[in-house]
């Protein structure tokens, strides 16, 4: 009986329930625990009572009839109590089931991120699956989506069979059949729109129109009235789901014309057939509606469904819409549109729903089980039949066809009737009902019902969304569409259009563009700029951006609304224009098939053109709304003022974009209309999103195909994004858009974010009746160059469009390959019948295959076979055959199935992708967005493009390169250091490599360990990969030569000392005489010990006599002249006057070296006697000579430091030495093949040049040779020490106590040399770390050199940088390192030195300790002592026993006392050591010893090539490295000298912009385009120059400055004056100081925007916040 009374109630449930019985739908409905205790009773009640669901509609209940009268009053009411408790129990536990929560709304962004479960292919799937594998297949708009099998209910039907098989044989049929009736019930299956509906009233507002939307997409009916689950009363018309979508169809008019109409679904009027039932009925009345629809889809879910099942808890009282759209064709079901209503459930039992549908429908269809007067609701079917209104009944238990009763009044049976003939009576009594029947609907007219609950209304944030766009178009009322963009969006018309053209044609100058017309089109762009700012942002923009910054809660919800408003608001005209434009078209082309050529076809024409604008002009969305923002942005960026008439700061504006991007609206990255990308407004939105999301790694998915081929439905399917795919609508330009990465797949990825770029269809026919190829191929290297996979969408195979695309295609990406990208492509033909045709997509593969490699062997300068060999590509993968998007024929085909399926496979091949891609982080997206964007509008991309990425990553290589490095060498010096020590203590005779490399071993193992973690870790890792090898054997090659130098440098020394070995031995032999003789002497005054003056005098008159003893016996070592000997030794050469010695030229310092050469005879002829009379050398010979000059110096500087003279003397062969290298070197370049020859004074300027330089540090070297080895001077030093110790003696000291003093005295030049040498490493290291300026790479370095040559304004060091840049280097190094010294002398100098002496006095006073305890322990003597002493030391000091040779001390024998002496001498020594002594510390070390020195080796072991225009030194931080030469910024050209032809007049022009102007150049007579300067060979063919107009302003202020200087140094002059005062206008010293930072330190825009516009402008201001910024960067980039 409870089971009766159910099925009976079924749905119905009262008002007046208790908040105790049922949770009401607020947001404090009952918590999870709630839903598990609910689950628990239903649980119960299920097994004890075995109660079914609510029956379904149609489903039949003649086996347990329904008696209202057996059940009294007082049961029936507790009965009713029962039923609602118990269908509340069930909904609950239908949420807790599919895992849903009502007050825990799903979101649309949750849905759409890419998740583990959204890639795979589900047909069978868990329960708790159920929710996502139905959402993603409606997003994919597979209908598929509601034919749900579980795998549970499978699993349980097996088991149900296994209990029956596995029972004893059952002979009897009735039996068995008896006994499989108690099989399986059904009770257990969700019932398929239970899940829709679940989904629908757990939804958050976005996430249900996206659902609402799909479902449409899908040809489903749509919900259109909603009970709440929990109170079936209050009823929901969910208009804000309809809003996004619109209906399409033809109908005939009366001259039998077709007319095509689109409407927004909510506001087309349309004749409505509401269908309901009444009681129990057999028949389906979805699957009768259905046919009306489309015969062949089932727009009703019902019983027949795949996944049906007879429990279904959501759907009754749910009233449904569905229309029928017509094609135009004859065979149409229906004339016109037509929208059929389906209330779900009894009828009796929702009288609201009944009401609004028979009010506002044209026809009512009731389906009965037969007519009864005493049926209870046969007063409901006799108030339809009195009204006016059509009635259609469907009798189940009537045979009859159709029977009118009376007018507009039928009745047709069911009974035994065939299903196609219903149909068929059903649809033509519909269409007779229709056709005499005016009424018809709107969805907005269902929320003119008072008792209904509309969401718009409930939803606060929707209803202020809505209200904020309503008053926002209230602005545009009453305006021409066409005039809207230009009064309404004044920024982004022709102001933009211009300032795009303009740059354009900045970037792609003509032949004979100066410099100076560079500048006034750059004028011109500031001035269309300044007019743009000045324009008035109106009130519409202003009102956009004020609602946008107030509220962030009804955003979303604004935007959305915005964007439905303004599609209603342009699609009648839109419409309409489309119309007049296809009617004019049609007789555009009759003309011309006729072959009209009169006037008529001109004007017909002209007026197409016209209409074509208007249509440009009409197009009005969301994305012009963010365009005229982004010129509003890009205009105040380039005045640098915010603009009157807006209440916030410009700035603002960004942040704008980015958070729309954020909630998944596309963002427009190039105008369509401009065909121009903004990259300021671009860079700033990726800055805001970087702010707002962290630099994420994003896979960039670009999309290419020819226009209307279905590319953003594809994506849109895939994604569920929301890009434009209306006809008329087309995506214009290209779009970005974010999907989100579930962080379960962020790891498997390598992604946080899928970047999605759709783009405008190639072969477009734009609006003004132009398509270019040109432009095609702009998009496809652009998009092809920013996705790191691109998707060539090609619809159908026909030969001709697909020739036409690959060729685009393949060229787009030959350029990719040569400028070091490497994206990856999938091939997809959409729209191809037969997919499943293997054999068929076999062939289509070979013969794409054939056509791919033939188009790669055609294009220029290619030398790949196959397109494989241009791009990662399998033809076996990645080419993909798509069906056709409809099953039927549109409007009213479904999306095809096969279709959804080919996007989820195409979808798991874009994953499997990016799995194996890096993506890049959106810092790097920004500048490859620039990179391309620039090298595309110079249109020589390949010539073009600069790898902003690339450099970066390889910048960031060097800065290690050079960390590891100094590493090495730091390493290798203290194991030098160490050795030497060994080899002077005699300790070792022999150096061998492999000792050298054991001791390099462990630092060797901490590079290449940085090394592998540097490449295998770096976020650039997939960019440094290239440079792996090379850089692994770099470093190899570097330890190899490291260690072959070193092991040389020890050689030498190991052969120095030998050679100087009688010097030693000789001056030991002194030292010591002088000390016995002392001792002596004071053996003898021992009685006079107290009187001072008189040991004093005697001590003096002894030592002079020994030494002058030692003086005799000694040869004398001189003073030198080296300049003298360079003459003599030159005039071995050729006579040279005293004259020609006095008018020798600096060779460094020449402008030129015409003066030195002659012609080679075998090459004389008349055009080179003519050039040899003008005194002219070409640039190239110029620079072959400079590069001669310069390689000499620097071999010459490292013979001069090989001499060693502050060790061996000064020899006047070693002037021979360097002469004879001077003349090989100079004889050989004549041999190469060059066309003059040097005269004489060419190899004795050069001599001289080099010595003149070279006399100072000689001179200074010998005279420390001279200190170190002349008695007289050696001994005089040493007196002092020598008297101590006699009066010691003199006074009895034990011979103990003097031999401490005497070992003392000989440690004191040890430790000094020691001490000097480890603080000097110690500086060196700490200069690199803390030093401005010395602190990061070459680029670094040479920014301060160029500030600072600004700061000082001295010509000559300037042309000294230009001309000889790295002896300029070394000065500034050297500059650097003295000023770092003296104003670190306290903090940094005198601490490391007090450190380096307190360890070194550790280290001996331990030696002495521990030889003492060794002694003692042995009982051994002095000699033992001195021996385990010096050995202790020797790796510290050059200190031997040899050194006390001659030192009598076999007497000494109390060695705690020797100890205890050492102790305080050495304190002395040490405290005496420790005053810092600028000059003796230079003096002490050996020149290779010195900080400056180890600074200057560092840094100048690299590339010194320079532009061969305009002198610009590589940056190249590696010597002889591979690749190209290159700068980041050039200098003007006549910098260095170039001139034009036959004039006397310099060039200011930057090599940047010559390189893509249409000027020539001459190298050896031979004329070049400068275009193509790698042609002219040698030189110019190793440099990469990039065609670039952010010259840098530096060198424009430097010519304005050092003009005359220039002029005078040159004999030329700069032609126009008005040129250089343009320049001088521009820039000052200070901004040229500050661009110059700003241009080599990418972070520094950001310390320039944190200041005030006045801080900006203030030199010292902006200079301090660079420095305070940068000043402790290890690295500057």
């Amino acid at each position: 009986m409870v089971r009766k009374v159910l099925k009976h109630k079924q749905g119905q449930m009262s008002s007046d329930r208790t908040d105790g019985q049922c949770p009401s739908p607020s947001p404090s409905m009952a918590a999870a625990s709630g839903l598990a205790a609910v689950a628990g009773i239903v649980e119960r009640l299920v097994a004890e009572l075995g109660i079914n669901g609510p029956q379904q509609e149609g489903q039949s209940e003649t086996q347990t009839p329904v008696m209202r009268d057996n059940i009294d009053s007082g049961a029936a009411g507790d009965q009713d109590l029962h039923q609602e408790k118990t269908e509340s129990e069930k909904i609950e536990h239908l949420f807790h089931r599919l895992h849903l929560h009502t007050n825990n709304k799903l979101r649309a962004a949750d849905v759409l991120q890419i998740t583990k479960h959204s890639l795979q292919t589900h047909e069978s799937f868990a329960e708790e699956e159920l929710i996502q594998t139905f959402l993603q297949k409606l997003l994919m708009m597979n209908y598929r989506a509601r034919y749900i099998n579980v795998n549970k209910a499978s699993e349980h039907d097996k088991t149900e069979q296994r209990d029956t098989d596995s029972s004893e044989d059952i002979g009897d049929i009735f039996k068995a059949v008896s006994l499989s009736n108690k099989g399986t019930s059904q009770f257990d299956l969700i019932h398929p729109m239970d899940v829709q509906m679940a989904v629908f009233h757990c939804a958050d507002g976005f996430l249900k129109q996206l659902l609402v939307t799909k479902l449409s997409q899908c040809q489903y009916a749509l919900p259109l009235l909603v009970p709440d689950p929990f109170n079936q009363q209050q009823i929901e018309f969910p208009l804000w789901t309809f809003r996004q979508i619109n209906k399409s169809w033809k109908k005939r008019n009366t001259n039998n014309e077709t007319i095509s109409q689109t409407y927004p679904v909510y506001k087309a009027e349309t004749p409505m057939v509401s269908f309901f039932k009444f009681g129990s009925v057999s028949s389906s009345k979805s699957q009768l509606m259905n046919p009306l629809i489309n015969e062949k889809h089932n727009t009703f879910f019902n019983r027949n469904c795949p996944g049906s099942s007879r429990t279904r808890v959501l759907m009754d009282g749910v009233v449904e819409i569905a229309w029928f759209c017509p094609s135009g064709s004859y065979d149409d079901k229906f004339t016109d549109c037509v929208a059929f209503c389906n209330l779900h459930g009894d009828a009796g039992d929702h009288e609201k729903q009944l009401q609004i549908l028979t009010e506002m429908a044209s026809v009512n269809v009731v389906l009965l089980p037969q007519l009864d007067m005493n049926d209870r609701s046969a007063e409901k079917i006799q108030n339809l039949f009195r009204i006016t209104k059509p009635l259609i009944c469907l009798c189940m238990e009537d045979e009859s066809t159709v029977v009118k009763m009376k007018k507009g009044k039928f009745k047709i049976g069911l009974k035994d009737r065939n299903q196609s003939d219903v149909s068929e009576e059903l649809r033509k009594t519909i269409s007779d009902c229709l056709s005499e029947s005016s009424s018809t609907f709107t969805l907005k007219d269902v929320s003119k019902h008072s008792d209904i609950r509309v969401d718009e209304e409930d939803d606060e944030d929707c209803r202020r969304g809505r209200e904020a766009a309503q008053q926002m178009m209230s602005l545009l009322e009453k305006k021409d569409l066409t005039e809207i963009k230009e009064s309404f969006l004044p920024h982004q018309g022709k102001l933009w259009h211009q300032w795009s053209q303009k740059n354009k044609e900045l970037h792609r100058p003509q032949e004979d563009m100066s410099e100076m017309e560079i500048s006034r089109k750059k004028t011109e762009m500031n001035n269309i700029r300044t007019q743009q700012h000045e324009s008035n942002s109106g009130r519409f923009m202003k009102f956009f951006i004020e609602e946008m910054t107030s509220n962030d809660k009804h955003d979303t919800f604004f935007l959305k609304w915005l964007r439905i408003l303004l599609d209603e608001y342009i699609s009648a005209d839109l419409s309409a224009l489309h119309h007049k434009y296809n009617e004019k078209w049609s007789t555009v082309v009759k003309l011309k098939e006729s072959h009209d050529k009169s006037e008529q076809l001109k004007t017909e024409q002209t007026e197409l053109e016209k209409i074509s604008e208007d249509l440009q002009a009409a197009t009005f969305g969301m994305e012009h709304i963010m365009r005229e923002i982004s010129q509003i942005y890009e205009s105040c960026s380039s005045v640098k003022q915010n603009k009157k008439d807006l209440q916030f700061h410009f700035s603002s504006l960004p942040s704008l974009a980015a958070e729309m991007m954020i909630s998944g609206f596309p963002l427009e990255l190039m105008d369509g209309d401009a065909a121009h990308v903004p990259l300021i407004w671009i860079s700033a939105v990726l800055d805001e999103l970087i702010k707002k999301l962290g630099d994420q790694r994003v896979f960039v998915l670009s999309v290419l195909g020819i226009q209307n081929s279905g590319k953003s439905t594809m994506l849109n399917a895939m994604f569920g994004l929301q890009f434009a795919v209306s006809a008329g609508r087309c995506t214009r330009g290209a779009f970005m858009q974010l999907v989100k990465v579930s962080d379960e797949m962020k790891t498997q990825m390598n992604s946080d974010y899928i970047l999605v770029v759709d783009t405008e269809g190639l072969h477009a026919l734009e609006l003004a009746g132009k398509s270019t190829r040109d432009h095609d191929n702009e998009l496809a290297t652009f998009v092809g160059g920013l996705g790191n996979l691109t998707l060539i969408n090609i619809f159908g195979e026909n030969p001709s469009e697909m020739q036409d695309i690959l060729q685009i295609v393949v060229q787009a990406f030959m350029r990719m390959k040569k400028v070091r990208l490497n994206p990856s492509c999938v091939f997809v033909h959409q729209n191809i019948s037969d997919v499943t045709a293997g054999e068929k997509n076999m062939e289509g593969r070979r013969r794409l295959q054939e056509t791919l490699d033939e188009m790669t062997k055609l294009t220029e300068d290619c030398d790949a076979e196959c397109f494989s060999d241009v791009i990662r590509f399998d033809v076996q993968k990645d080419v993909k055959y798509f069906a056709q998007l409809w099953e039927g024929s549109p409007p009213m085909a479904p999306p095809n199935p096969n279709y959804c399926k080919n996007v989820q496979e195409l979808k798991k091949t874009i994953m499997s992708h990016a799995s194996i891609s890096h993506g890049m982080m959106l810092t790097d997206l920004k500048d490859r967005i620039k990179d391309l964007w620039q090298a595309l509008l110079k249109e020589r991309f390949v010539f073009s493009f600069r790898n902003s990425l690339e450099i970066s990553a390889y910048r960031k290589l060097e800065s290690e390169y050079s960390k590891w490095t100094w590493n090495l060498h730091n390493t290798m010096k203290e194991t030098e250091n160490k050795l030497h020590n060994k080899i002077e203590n005699k300790a070792i005779d022999k150096v061998d490599e492999t000792d050298l490399q054991r001791e390099l071993q462990k630092t060797s193992e901490e590079v290449e360990k940085s090394m592998l973690d540097f490449f295998e870790k770096d976020k650039d890792k997939h960019i440094l990969i290239h440079w792996k090898t090379s850089f692994e054997i770099k470093i190899s090659e570097l330890q190899e030569n490291i260690v072959r130098e070193t092991k040389r440098k020890l050689n030498e020394i190991l052969q120095q000392r030998d050679l100087k070995k009688k010097i030693d031995a000789q001056r030991t032999h002194h030292e010591n005489t002088l000390f016995e003789k002392s001792k002596e002497l004071a053996s003898k005054l021992k009685h006079k010990a107290n009187e001072n003056e008189t040991l004093k005098k005697e001590f003096i008159s002894f030592w002079k006599q020994s030494v002058q003893i030692i003086i005799t016996d000694t040869p004398v070592i001189k003073d030198i002249d080296v300049m003298r000997d360079v003459r003599e030794i030159l005039s071995v050469y050729g006579s040279v006057s005293v004259d020609q010695w006095r008018e020798s030229r600096d060779i460094f310092s020449v402008s030129s070296y015409s003066v030195y050469v002659r012609i080679k005879k075998s090459r004389v002829t008349e055009k080179i006697k003519v050039m040899l009379d003008h005194s002219s050398l070409s640039k190239e010979d110029e620079a072959q000579i400079r590069s001669l000059v310069t390689v000499v110096d620097h071999h010459t500087a490292k013979e001069i430091q090989s001499f060693n003279i502050p060790k061996m003397g000064y020899n006047k062969s070693c002037i021979q030495q360097l002469t004879d290298y001077i003349k090989a070197r100079v004889t050989k370049h004549e041999e190469e093949s060059v066309k003059y020859e040097f005269k004489n004074e060419f190899f004795i300027d050069l001599v001289l040049s080099i010595c003149k330089r070279a006399n100072e540090m000689i001179t200074d070297q010998h005279r420390l040779f001279k200190e170190a080895n002349d008695p007289f001077i050696y001994f005089e030093k040493k007196r002092e020490e020598y008297y101590s110790i006699f009066v010691k003696n003199c006074h009895g000291a034990t011979s103990a106590a003097i031999f401490g003093e005497i070992i003392c005295q000989k440690l004191k030049e040890p430790i000094e040399q020691s001490v000097y040498k480890k603080t000097a490493r110690d500086l060196a290291d700490e200069i690199r770390t803390n030093c401005e300026s010395l602190n990061g790479n070459r680029s670094n370095l040479e920014k301060h050199i160029l500030k600072t040559l600004a700061e000082e304004e001295d010509f000559d060091k300037y042309m000294n940088y230009i001309k000889n840049p790295r002896d300029h280097f070394k000065s500034f190094i050297r500059d650097e390192v003295s000023r770092y010294i003296t104003d670190k002398l306290r903090v940094g100098v005198l601490l490391k030195m007090k450190k380096s002496i307190e360890l070194l006095q550790q280290k001996i006073m331990k030696a002495a300790e521990e030889s003492t305890e060794l002694v003692q322990a042995n009982r051994g003597d002095v000699g033992s002592w001195l021996k385990s002493f010096t050995q202790q030391l020797s790796d510290e000091l050059i200190f031997s026993e040899k050194d006390l040779s001659g030192v009598k001390h076999d007497d000494v024998d109390d060695f705690n006392l020797l100890e205890d002496v050492i102790r305080d001498k050495l304190s002395v020594i040490m405290s005496d050591i420790s005053i810092f002594n600028r000059e003796t510390f230079d003096e002490k070390l050996d020149l290779k010893e010195r900080p400056d020195e180890l600074l200057i080796n560092h840094f100048c072991q690299c590339c010194w090539v320079q532009c061969p225009f305009c002198a610009a030194i590589c940056t190249n931080t590696i010597e002889n490295h591979d690749g190209d030469h290159s700068v980041p910024f050039h200098r003007v050209d006549g910098i260095n000298g170039w001139h034009y032809h036959k004039t006397e007049y310099l060039s200011s022009n930057f090599c940047t912009t010559l390189v893509s102007s249409g000027k020539m150049f001459s190298v050896s007579n031979i004329w070049f385009p400068c275009k193509d300067y790698r042609n002219a060979g040698g030189v110019y063919a190793d440099w990469s120059i990039t065609p670039d107009l952010s010259e840098l302003p530096y060198w424009k202020w430097f010519v304005c400055r050092f003009q005359k200087d220039l002029e005078h140094y040159y004999k030329k002059t700069f032609q126009g004056e008005v040129q250089l005062a343009a320049w001088r206008a521009g820039w000052s010293k200070e901004d040229s100081v500050a661009q110059l930072a700003l241009a080599l330190e990418g972070p520094a825009l950001h310390v320039l925007i944190d200041l005030t516009p006045a801080e900006q402008r203030d030199y010292k201001t902006l200079t301090g916040a660079l420095e305070q910024r940068f000043g402790a960067q290890q690295t500057a980039e």
